[in-house]
Order: C-alpha cells, then structure tokens, then sequence
C-alpha cells in the first residue's frame, strides 16, 4: 500500500479521518464550515500570537511581517486590541489594500531601500527607537531576525510565527537581547484549542470576528488539494477551502 501521512494531530486532506480525542473540538452545529475551518490553525494562530503571546495593549505600535492569512489575521488582532500604528511589511504590493482596510496605517516593501528593513522601520517608527510589538509570519529566518531588531530598546517583543524549513538556525547579536527586547515564538497562538475553537467560532457567529476576507479560493472534491495548494503559492491567495462533500 500507498503511506499515509500525518500532520499536526489532525491531517484532513480526506473525507474522513480518525482523530484523537484530545483532537477534536464541538462547535455550534449551526457554524458555517467553510469559516470555521479557518480557526483550525493560521486564522486563530495570527490572532492569538496578538491577544495571548504578547497581549498586544491600546496605543502600542506593531509591525507585522509578512501579509498573507496569518500576518493579516496579526493585523486584525493587533487593530481590536487598539494599536494605534501598526506597519506591515511585504513585497507584494497587491496585498497592501487588504492589510489597510483590516488595520495597517502604513505599508511598505522592503525592495523600496537599499537599507535593511530593520534600520528602515526603526527610523520611521513614533520613537526612533523601534516599535513595541513585531511578528514575523513570513518563516524566513533573516526576516525573523529583522523582525527582532525592529523591537523597541528597551521594552519590545518580537514574535516568532512562520515556520522556518527544517534545519535553518536563527542567530542575532547578544546585544539586541541585553539591551531589553524579548525574543519569543507561538504555536496556534497560546490557545488551548478545545475551549478555544467553540469560542473563536462563537465569535464569529456573532459578528466579531470578520473573516470572509480571507477564502479567496474555493475547490471541490477529493482530488483538489494539488489545485489549493498550487493556489496558495500563487501570491494571491489567502486561504483555499476545499469542499469533499455537500454540508
């Protein structure tokens, strides 16, 4: 036979699967799915990494690194919790609308200088000291390292999201964590998924979490992962739902 894999506890390229207990979460059996399987990791990862890991506070400055679902999902938290400059960082310049209409107050592509991103933000941040709360979501560990070196002196948290490839080593100078920055990571955002989910899906219910914005593609059938994932490599996309069966 064929191997199976498996991945994250979950692993739900299939009409069916068999869980674990400890996998499985109940949510309103009136939740659209289509939604719902947003919270199963990037959606919920980006906003936890804001209100759990860091508890971004009103009046903070945030970059975000990296605009795809989780970086935007990063703005969307950043916005609720009340930051009131938040700078997100990308090269590509079609994802720059998206991330002002969820929260961004400025975006900028680091091919536009010849300087590094870091020594760019921390020039035009409110202090000139660097920003309170970074997040890197790209999985570039030169970018994550840029990422802390954005943090303000003294006082900044920079948190690591995306995955890096397997094997890659972050590194930085001692100095950038003597003079007072936090270096730190997540996974699924500090939640604690079995409460956590029904809650997030509540929300939603209820018209407090927007998410809408991110599927921009749909597939249907069994066979569609290759044509989702193909999708999510694009550049354009955000998030693809792929439908096994009618719900």
């Amino acid at each position: 036979g064929s191997t199976i894999y498996h991945f994250m506890g979950c692993s739900t390229f299939a009409e069916y699967t068999v869980l674990a207990e400890i996998s499985c979460a109940l949510i309103n059996p009136k939740a659209d799915l289509e939604k719902a399987c947003l919270f199963g990791c990037g959606v919920a990862t980006g906003l936890g990494a804001v209100w759990n890991n860091t508890k971004v506070e009103a009046g903070s400055s945030v970059v975000v690194f990296g605009l795809g679902a989780v970086g935007l999902a990063v703005v969307q938290g950043a916005k609720a919790a009340g930051a009131s400059h938040i700078v997100g960082v990308d090269t590509n310049l079609n994802k720059f609308d998206i991330a002002k209409q969820l929260g961004c107050t400025e975006c900028i592509n680091p091919k536009d200088s010849d300087k590094p991103i870091q020594q760019v933000l921390v020039e035009m941040s409110p202090t000139g000291f660097g920003y309170d709360y970074t997040f890197d979501c790209t999985g570039n560990t030169e970018v994550m390292r840029a990422a802390l070196e954005a943090a303000h002196r003294g006082w900044g948290e920079s948190c690591v999201i995306g995955v890096a490839a397997s094997g890659k080593e972050l590194a930085t100078r001692p100095f950038q964590l003597i003079t007072g920055r936090r270096w730190l990571g997540t996974a699924f955002g500090g939640w604690k998924t079995r409460d956590a989910i029904p809650m997030l899906v509540e929300k939603n219910m209820k018209g407090e979490i927007e998410l809408d914005h991110f599927i921009t593609h749909r597939f249907e059938g069994v066979g569609a992962q290759k044509d989702a994932i193909k999708a999510l490599h694009g550049g354009d996309c955000l998030r693809a739902v792929v439908k096994y069966c009618p719900y």
